[in-house]
């Protein structure tokens, strides 16, 4: 290693490394650049405690505290096959060691990645040792580029910290989204791929007195996953829109543009936009719908186009509102058109999207977490809630209402800094639903308290809850802090600002199913201020008791 022009150097076989660190009031930025054949680069180690807080690389992963002596990660076998490629990016090395994607945590310190652009930044729990790496998969670059900078956070509580990293987070990408933070109807957790075109008009009459925004259609009115027409049985796009209008709703579809299953016409017609493997075959992303699913190759120029015809289309008929699912496909390794890395391939998707939607709302579902900030206005941070809620269920989260409100409250600091957070749906029938009313209560207004996005997914001629949903509502508005992640009985306690009635406190025991809630609560007024250095360009948080009196 040597010392050159505010730059340390150092010289591998495959690559060069740069690299400056910056100190901060709560630590250090290392900075740097990178030029070579890197493929997986350690930047840094340190020993770790009994209990770490992790995180996964996309909306349905876990984030959690976990005693790293008893931790074990199972997965049964009918899931194996639904989950291998979105559980992690890298599968094969997930399931021998503990993996914690962007960033990682113990009771005072963070360790993370501000930005996922090009490499895949992620951490490695191994002989007692934490190793912050970014691989950059078999990318070869011919001149310098600028690595991931990765952030070192101490001398406060876990959650103070978190909040802390989002903010240095927000700054490096400067992520401008909506300032709207909807509510809405949902056909999913009702009708799954069962929705017809007649219980969207009976649920479209039956919505009036709701104060809906949006009502968006759910899986299933599409031909095919890859053909975004409609299917036998609906109207046109056009008519579907104009129908939503009519209730003076913004109408919003389901989609997943990074997909295409092997029985639709995509498939059969454009084999040549798919991500394929080392021998040339075309790659398996996901298995669902009990078909195989593959990826668009999004470097491709006709996918490109594809891609841009789709939500131009779409646009062009009245949809204004658009939920785009199992995003992570377009981030599996594999050989494309062009020899960049996954990641910058699901940016490059992404860029074209963002740019064909025109401003209108992005709600991303099944994403990679940080190379989606700035491309999305909102973020589902949860694995897929369900009409079933079992704190012992130790296999894959999958479709438990328990795991999918766990999230909601450990990726809380995300909220109203990366994108608005979208906790699920809420279900508020009290018919064909396993999940009693206390659960029902539980899971809305933890979300209405955290000020996350509110949508309802239920047949709304069932008896409905319908005073949840407006509690829920009113708790809505204001700045959230939460104690307690590095519990391991999932007792939590949210402390929420200036909601619409005021300051409230609320406790939350995930295992016993109890929670209680505290309105008018008095708490001293913090005041921040945060000041960009402008030399360096580091920040700088201040943080003061304001006088209430003055």
């Amino acid at each position: 290693m040597k010392y050159d022009k505010n730059f340390f150097e150092i010289k591998e076989n495959n690559y060069m490394l740069k690299f400056n660190i910056q100190r901060i009031p709560e630590g250090f930025i290392l900075r740097g650049k990178i030029k070579g054949n890197p493929k997986r680069v350690e930047l840094f180690r340190d020993d770790v405690d009994k209990v770490m807080f992790i995180n996964n690389w996309q909306s349905w992963g876990v984030s959690k505290s976990i005693d790293i002596e008893d931790y074990t990660l199972k997965i049964s076998e009918d899931k194996k096959s639904r989950l291998k490629y979105s559980i992690h990016i890298m599968p094969e090395l997930f399931e021998k060691n503990i993996i914690s994607d962007y960033f990682i945590g113990k009771k005072d310190k963070i360790y993370g990645f501000l930005t996922s652009k090009i490499a895949h930044p992620f951490f490695e729990i191994k002989d007692n040792e934490l190793i912050a790496y970014l691989d950059f998969f078999d990318r070869k670059f011919e001149d310098y580029v600028d690595i991931e900078p990765f952030i070192y956070l101490e001398g406060k509580n876990i959650e103070s910290l978190l909040e802390i990293y989002a903010d240095y987070v927000k700054f490096e990408n400067k992520p401008k989204f909506s300032k709207w933070n909807p509510i809405g109807w949902s056909s999913w957790y009702q009708y799954y791929e069962k929705l017809t075109w007649e219980e969207i008009l009976k649920n479209l009459e039956l919505s009036k007195g709701y104060n809906y925004e949006v009502f968006q259609i759910d899986d299933s009115w599409q031909k095919d996953i890859g053909d975004w027409v409609p299917k036998d049985g609906y109207p046109s796009l056009k008519e579907i829109a104009n129908k939503i209008r009519e209730y003076n709703y913004i109408p919003g579809i389901w989609l997943a543009p990074f997909s295409v299953s092997e029985t639709s016409d995509v498939y059969k017609n454009h084999k040549d936009w798919l991500v394929k493997d080392d021998a040339g075959n075309l790659k398996v992303a996901y298995i669902n719908w009990k078909k195989k699913i593959y990826a668009l190759d999004t470097t491709h120029p006709e996918v490109q186009n594809y891609l841009r015809k789709i939500f131009l289309y779409m646009r062009k008929n009245g949809i204004h509102y658009f939920k785009i699912d199992f995003l992570f496909a377009g981030a599996i390794p594999g050989n494309r058109y062009e020899k960049i890395t996954p990641i910058e391939a699901y940016n490059l998707g992404m860029q074209i999207i963002r740019k064909a939607t025109k401003g209108d709302f992005l709600l991303g579902c099944g994403a990679p977490l940080l190379p989606s900030i700035g491309y999305v206005d909102g973020m589902r941070i949860s694995e897929d809630t369900a009409p079933y809620y079992n704190a012992d269920d130790i296999n894959i989260p999958y479709q438990n209402a328990y795991y999918a409100l766990r999230n909601v409250i450990t990726r809380y600091f995300m909220n109203g800094k990366w994108w608005w957070n979208d906790p699920d749906c809420l279900s508020l029938r009290i018919e064909d639903t396993k999940p009693n009313e206390k659960i029902i209560e539980m899971y809305a207004y933890v979300s209405g308290i955290l000020n996350n996005i509110i949508f309802q997914s239920d047949d709304l001629s069932k008896s409905i809850r319908k005073d949840v949903f407006f509690n829920t509502l009113e708790l809505r508005g204001g700045n959230s802090h939460v104690k307690g992640l590095m519990n391991f009985n999932n007792f939590f306690e949210i402390e929420a600002l200036n909601t619409k009635i005021g300051n409230i406190k609320m406790k939350v025991d995930l295992e016993k199913v109890e929670y209680s809630i505290e309105k008018d609560i008095e708490y001293p007024q913090i005041n921040k201020r945060t000041i960009v250095r402008e030399d360096d360009k580091r920040l700088f948080h201040y943080y003061e008791e304001s006088d209430l009196n003055a």
